[in-house]
């Protein structure tokens, strides 16, 4: 039997806390806990028990930094730490000492993608060209997560500008899978994804257009859920293409991500689309896990998605194909659907990011950019703000993202006739979708996140999975299906209907409690 570079995790760990050496961090005659394979679920109840402290935890994450993101297996995840990570953490640990609790993630450390807004830290998209844009306040789902209690920890590297699903930034460089550093991690939520699965934190945020939660969440034996367009706000994240950017959370379980939810969901009058949310958001996502989630639901496998070209494609189709059979067991109603050409080529003719990216960026950088830094912002008329003009004629980019920006500086006015095709192949996308759950009597539609592993850093994969639900704005959830024969993560993915983030939870949760595929990686070991 081929060895995987894993280390198993089981639920009796969260119950024993190691103390280790002090980190340079802590005070003298401070200890701090072990926390490698531990969630925000094992570390609530260590916390509430007074077994460990919010500053603890924070010098046990910064430590696992500073041993294995630059050093060790050198994953270069990780952009920025928080100076006062320590401070917020002594301030929520006089809290709790004083009987104020503001739930399941107060103390709790963080990870966030570095393109959402923090008042205190810069947000480069990864790009040097940005290294000095400080924005005036939190992004929306940030200030909530600080309100309950959560701390961000550091700030994460990505595919600069969410271009692609490899995360290299000019800021950050080539971010490194903790399961193979020879192989990229996924993106552009690359930088959460590996700082997760390094247990640098517990849970960690991205943003995803076309797959940049879901496949980060895959490619590192992750959990990470795209919720329904308008379920969340996108205030205070750069975009990409605002009629298909989300932001949600990457995490070790289930129940991880539906706690994030449960801080994170909900109307913004910031961000106009979250006006559907009303009346959508149940009273806790987390309230609802089962582990007869599965039982008397019905999946339909979409058979469009599952490839065999290759080696590594039909051992990727072999796992989910065995997870789809577990589902089975579990309860579920596993419905083949056949070939789905139209609905395929809806998603073909959906993609906005090349129409939008221009114009949704401007808008994001006049917020928070504010005109400055003032010698980027003189690069290019208007010479008062900062626009992708600017970024693109300063050259400061990784050079396969400068091409792509200086092509899309000057992008045609919206709206025009492609566009307006575009916009008609997403509606009937998600026609085709309702129509295709409604008449099989779906409650989701099953298929590889991915169709293969994480390839070898400088080689390409494709990612077409992504469309269904990017292209559509329907939720979907990614969650560990096993591993390769060479120890490869891979993930299976449930799409839902708008706002049926319940039930895709609770399938996710009943098939991850059955299966317990979480394993750590070898590589960034307890210390």
């Amino acid at each position: 039997m081929p060895l995987r570079p894993l280390v198993a995790f089981t639920a009796a760990a969260a119950l024993t806390v190691t103390l280790m050496p002090t980190p340079a961090q802590a005070k003298p005659g401070h200890r701090v806990p072990q926390v490698a394979g531990l969630g925000v679920s094992d570390l609530r109840e260590l916390l509430a028990k007074r077994r460990v402290t919010s500053v603890q935890l924070v010098d046990a994450y910064l430590r696992r930094i500073e041993a294995y993101d630059k050093r060790g297996p050198a994953l270069s995840a990780v952009i920025g730490v928080n100076g006062r990570a320590r401070e917020e953490a002594a301030r929520l640990d006089a809290e709790r000492r004083s009987g104020r609790v503001r739930g399941p993630l107060h103390g709790i450390p963080i990870v966030i993608k570095d393109n959402f807004d923090t008042h205190d830290m810069p947000t480069t998209s990864g790009s040097v060209a940005l290294k000095d844009l400080r924005p005036p306040d939190d992004a929306e789902q940030i200030r909530r997560l600080r309100k309950a209690g959560a701390i961000v920890l550091a700030k994460t590297n990505m595919h600069e500008y969410a271009m692609n699903i490899y995360t290299i930034s000019s800021l950050g460089g080539q971010t490194r899978n903790p399961y193979d550093p020879a192989r990229h991690p996924g993106g552009s939520s690359g930088g959460t994804g590996a700082a997760v699965a390094a247990a640098f934190a517990p849970v960690g945020m991205g943003s995803d257009t076309c797959g940049s939660i879901r496949i980060p969440a895959a490619h590192n034996n992750l959990v990470g859920l795209r919720p329904t367009m308008g379920l969340s706000s996108r205030d205070g994240v750069a975009p990409l293409a605002g009629t298909q950017d989300v932001a949600g959370p990457i995490g070790v379980s289930v129940r991880d991500v539906a706690l994030v939810l449960d801080a994170t969901a909900g109307y913004d009058p910031k961000d106009p689309v979250t006006r559907a949310s009303l009346g959508k958001v149940p009273r806790g996502y987390e309230k609802g896990l089962r582990t007869g989630g599965l039982r008397g639901k019905r999946i339909g496998v979409f058979t469009d998605y599952f490839a065999t070209a290759t080696s590594d494609e039909q051992e990727t189709t072999a796992r989910v194909r065995a997870a789809v059979a577990q589902m089975g067991r579990l309860g579920a109603r596993v419905v083949e659907l056949g070939p789905q050409p139209e609905i395929l080529t809806a998603a073909a003719g959906a993609n906005r990011v090349r129409d939008e990216f221009e114009r949704d960026l401007n808008a994001y950088l006049a917020s928070s950019a504010r005109g400055g830094p003032a010698w980027l912002a003189g690069l290019e008329a208007p010479y008062d703000q900062v626009t992708l003009a600017d970024i693109a004629a300063s050259g400061q980019v990784t050079p396969s993202v400068l091409s792509t920006l200086k092509a899309w500086v000057n992008s045609p006015a919206l709206p025009n006739p492609s566009y307006e095709e575009k916009l008609r192949q997403r509606d009937l996308l998600q026609q085709r979708l309702n129509a295709l759950m409604r008449e099989k009597g779906l409650d989701a539609v099953v298929y590889p996140t991915i169709t293969r592993p994480a390839t070898v850093i400088g080689e390409t994969q494709s990612y077409l999975n992504c469309r269904l639900s990017a292209f559509s704005g329907f939720p979907a959830l990614s969650v560990p299906a096993g591993f390769t024969a060479n120890g490869l993560p891979v993930g299976v993915e449930l799409l839902g209907r708008p706002f049926a983030e319940p039930a895709l939870l609770g399938m996710g949760y009943a098939y991850e409690q059955a299966t317990r595929h979480r394993e750590l990686p070898a590589t960034t070991p307890g210390l």
